[in-house]
């Protein structure tokens, strides 16, 4: 039986985050998008040899359509890797693109393979939320209970409603923990904290001149995150209205956004890292999945964070530097206080509410995130963790080197 061994990631990079449907990557093909990212990643570890990678896997939420097709093999072609590069596209919802990273470090973990590539991608503009022609089991439907029980027959949103009503958290407190998001992602882009881990992209901005009867195009360069918005105040948020039920307290305010994006990751072996000279930025600690009631999907972290961390042999305070993917600012105070979570360790950057949601790109987004704070930072684990749709938590974590 081989020995277990360690799995360090060399390359962590992400696109800017677009919002969906009005956004910079509107007309953008996610298989375009992560193909991007995936060079973006090569070039980040100049010594190795692509030949040398085992296989890609790579997280989508609704992988059909332009995002369809074996997304992981379709842009690993695109990107022009070695055609022995193998790809496999995986889906575990909201936390598909972390489970590509446990995936792809297991199975160097195992010794199976020296280098892996984990990825996500989603583009919420030309693939909605629930895909093109969704088809529930009937069953789901066969009797009330099963309505309740599976959360995603009815939305995400109902769900976030009945955590805000089981942790007792309020209107008040989930808009200011939204303004909290907007405040801390705008200041970090000012510091130009995203700078490491954002590979910029060039996109295509076509308009009709009316007078001239023709289509005009320009390109230009996106660098930063669409979806934070600087004039966000308290009482612009106080005056949204609930979106899900009518006298609830979930909004489009404090709830995160749909988007688009993509985040690429390469991960190696000791023996890789010493053949190719590569630099790594992190080592891959551990992961936990854990289910919970579908219509409370949102409390998942509460489950998966501790199994994490047992896994890991660490305890919650080691933990520096928190992701927890704001799907509603809802389920993220009921995580945080459940489990006497760190304000300040959470999210210093902001988050999903305010930098958005690209489903199943935002584990590895939020790796790259991660890791790349960790290092300007100076600090030494991190964790990122999310909730997912149909009841489950997710949670990874990840060392400095």
């Amino acid at each position: 039986m081989k020995q277990i061994q360690d799995a360090y990631i060399v390359a962590a990079t992400r696109t800017p985050i677009g919002r969906s449907h009005k956004g910079f990557f509107k007309h953008t093909r996610p298989d375009d998008l992560l193909a991007h990212t995936l060079r973006a990643a090569l070039a980040q570890a100049p010594g190795l040899d692509p030949a040398a990678i085992e296989d890609i896997v790579c997280g989508c939420a609704i992988p059909e359509a332009q995002q369809g097709l074996n997304v992981a093999r379709v842009a690993g072609v695109l990107a022009g890797l070695p055609k022995s590069v193998g790809g496999i596209t995986v889906n575990r919802f909201c936390a598909s693109g972390l489970s590509a990273v446990q995936m792809a470090a297991d199975r160097i973990r195992v010794g199976e393979a020296e280098v892996m590539i984990a990825a996500g991608v989603e583009s919420m503009s030309l693939v909605p939320m629930m895909g093109n022609t969704p088809s529930l089991s009937p069953q789901l439907f066969a009797n009330t209970a099963n309505v309740d029980d599976y959360g995603i027959a009815y939305g995400m949103g109902l769900t976030a409603e009945k955590v805000a009503q089981q942790w007792q958290i309020s209107r008040a407190d989930q808009d200011a923990f939204a303004l909290q998001s907007h405040q801390r992602a705008i200041r970090a882009m000012e510091a130009g904290e995203f700078s490491d881990e954002i590979c910029p992209v060039t996109v295509t901005e076509r308009a009709l001149d009316l007078q001239r009867a023709e289509v005009q195009t320009r390109e230009r360069e996106v660098v930063l995150d669409e979806g934070a918005r600087p004039d966000t105040s308290l009482a612009g948020l106080a005056r949204l209205k609930p979106v899900f039920a009518a006298r609830g307290s979930v909004t489009a305010g404090n709830s995160s956004q749909t988007s688009d994006g993509a985040g690429a990751l390469i991960l190696a072996s000791e023996a890789a890292v010493k053949r190719f000279g590569l630099t790594p930025l992190a080592r891959f600690v551990s992961f936990a999945a854990k289910g919970v009631p579908p219509h409370i999907m949102g409390i998942g972290p509460i489950e998966a964070i501790p199994a994490a961390l047992r896994n890991a042999g660490l305890t919650r305070d080691q933990i520096d530097w928190i992701e927890l993917n704001e799907a509603f600012a809802a389920q993220s105070l009921a995580v945080m206080r459940t489990l006497a979570l760190d304000p300040a360790k959470v999210n210093p950057l902001g988050g999903a509410i305010a930098l958005g949601h690209p489903l199943g790109a935002t584990g590895a987004i939020r790796t790259a995130t991660v890791v790349h704070a960790l290092k300007r930072h100076g600090l030494k684990y991190g964790m990122v963790t999310m909730c997912v749709g149909m009841g489950q938590g997710a949670a990874g974590i990840f060392e400095r080197v």
